[in-house]
């Protein structure tokens, strides 16, 4: 078996998801072949791999950083949230139901283990290293007894633990002091160490606070990450900046042409996948903001209604806003309007729904000619194609079925005026036709802007991950951290109190 580490978190949002992708690009290149994997993910954003197995965009993210292809081994249970207490549960790649939060947590969860482990295992059967991402934080002693995806796993793999501080966020040693002393005895000859993140100012000043967690509790920290602007790295489960703020913390360069263009991004209930407009905010002189008020649409060059887990709820949304209305009037003066996916589904004429909302018959915005119907089975696709004369392709995770009764062919959707909708998610990502789609886009909107003829979003990515890379190696004590991963964790770690009652026994292979 290969060697391997949990990156843990004290907070949602910590880092986790970034930090493991940093450790995955700097063990690649030094020559270690090295898998992502989080056993349980909570997320709206998700990626279809080439065999056709639904995943978290974080893992499919992690993987590029690998530089593997990803696969469902290394999100084996993904959970779409579809409200405050359900979600639909994605297994190995499909989804198999909506469950409650107490039906999972009752008993589902463990019984999910045996999965969880043998991907495990299959991937450290194959590569030199696995680096696991927890979620949330393990501290969470109301979860422990069924826990599968932080000290659960770390139990299961014998891994040792890092936990991740966002010392932005304040109170960092407190939050690695009391992760600690609330995991029981067993839980915490797991923990290693830790590994502060978004640290602003110079080092030195925080350095005797890490000498007296050291003394506390014991463990050391790996390194001290500093806070680093505009990566633009795909989210798990949140937005990075909040409403009718610039996407991500991207800094907009200047346009090529005379103009910018605005982008304005509707956020939608239940939002997924917002990561398709990345690849709009990384061309120079492209703005894109998120917006819930009708008036902020009145600027905007485009507006985009992105995907939802939530169609019908997504449309009562726009309408109670009086977003519909605008972005109606919009159609009608012949302005620039995109949806994809559950976006694509509202501008149409018709929807049944007996499947996600159970709403049953709804009238859509109309504003092109289309008929869409949700299935049980959910279509997950890595289409290929061609669209304003250059090759496009993308990514399908959808129960609507969409009938297009007229319009012009745009991808797997269509086209009226200036309103256009597909399916397809990561279609922007196609250099040439998101040029070509922004050229349309500024000839609508009167504006002089000119996309850059260089810009490779795939080029941005890997820079962005190499630069995860590069944190990592170069504010983290790496020889200590393949130590880690070599040889487990460190023995004789000192137990913090009071440490949590010891949980139900986690079953490893053998117990299996």
């Amino acid at each position: 078996m290969s060697g391997g580490l949990l990156v843990a978190g004290t907070t949602s949002d910590a880092g986790k998801s970034v930090v493991t992708a940093g450790i995955c690009r700097w063990l690649t290149r030094k020559g270690v072949s090295v898998a992502p994997f989080k056993a349980q993910n909570m997320s709206l954003n998700s990626f279809v791999t080439r065999e056709g197995a639904e995943i978290g965009r974080a893992q499919a993210m992690q993987a590029q950083a690998a530089r593997v292809e990803p696969t469902a081994l290394m999100n084996p249970v993904l959970l779409k949230p579809g409200g405050d207490r359900s979600s639909q549960v994605v297994l190995m790649g499909k989804p198999v139901g909506e469950m409650s939060a107490r039906g999972y947590h009752g008993g589902r969860q463990t019984a999910l283990l045996d999965t969880v482990v043998g991907c495990l295992e299959e991937l450290r059967s194959t590569y030199d290293a696995v680096i696991c991402e927890g979620a949330g934080s393990p501290a969470e002693i109301n979860l422990r007894r069924t826990d599968i995806v932080n000290m659960g796993i770390a139990r299961a793999a014998r891994f040792p633990v890092l936990v991740v501080g966002d010392i932005d966020r304040g109170g960092v040693f407190a939050s690695f002091f009391g992760t600690t002393a609330l995991l029981s005895a067993a839980d915490q000859e797991l923990v290693a160490g830790y590994l502060v993140n978004k640290f602003r100012g110079d080092v030195s000043l925080l350095e005797p606070g890490l000498d007296m967690l050291l003394g506390l509790t014991g463990r050391r920290t790996y390194g001290v990450l500093p806070f680093q602007h505009g990566l633009g790295i795909d989210e798990e489960d949140g937005l990075r900046v909040s409403l009718r703020g610039a996407v991500r913390e991207s800094v907009v360069a200047p346009p090529v042409g005379d103009d910018v263009l605005r982008v304005a991004v509707c956020a939608v209930p239940l939002m997924s996948n917002f990561t398709d407009v990345d690849a709009l905010a990384a061309e120079p002189g492209v703005v894109v903001r998120f917006v819930d008020r009708a008036e902020e649409l009145v600027d905007a060059d485009l507006v985009v209604v992105p995907g939802t887990r939530g169609t019908v709820r997504a449309l009562r949304w726009l309408r109670e806003r009086g977003l519909a209305d605008a972005l109606a009037r919009r159609a009608a003066e012949g302005r620039p309007v995109l949806g994809i996916c559950g976006g694509f589904q509202v501008l149409g004429e018709h929807i049944e729904d007996e499947v996600e909302s159970k709403a049953g018959s709804v009238d859509g915005l109309g504003l092109l000619p289309v008929r869409v119907r949700f299935a049980r089975e959910k279509t997950l696709a890595r289409p290929v194609g061609e669209a304003l004369g250059e090759p496009v392709e993308g990514y399908e995770i959808h129960h609507g079925v969409a009938e297009v009764t007229g319009g012009e062919t745009f991808l797997d959707g269509c086209r009226v005026g200036e309103v256009w909708g597909t399916h397809w998610h990561g279609s922007l990502e196609s250099d040439a036709f998101r040029r070509r789609f922004l050229t349309e886009v500024a000839r609508a909107a009167g504006r002089r802007f000119v996309p850059a003829p260089d810009t490779s979003f795939g080029t941005l990515r890997e820079e962005q991950l190499d630069l995860l890379g590069d944190l990592i190696e170069e504010h983290a004590d790496t020889d200590a951290l393949w130590n880690l991963i070599e040889q487990g964790p460190p023995a004789g770690l000192p137990f913090i109190a009071p440490g949590a009652p010891p949980a139900a026994p986690t079953r490893t292979k053998e117990a299996l």
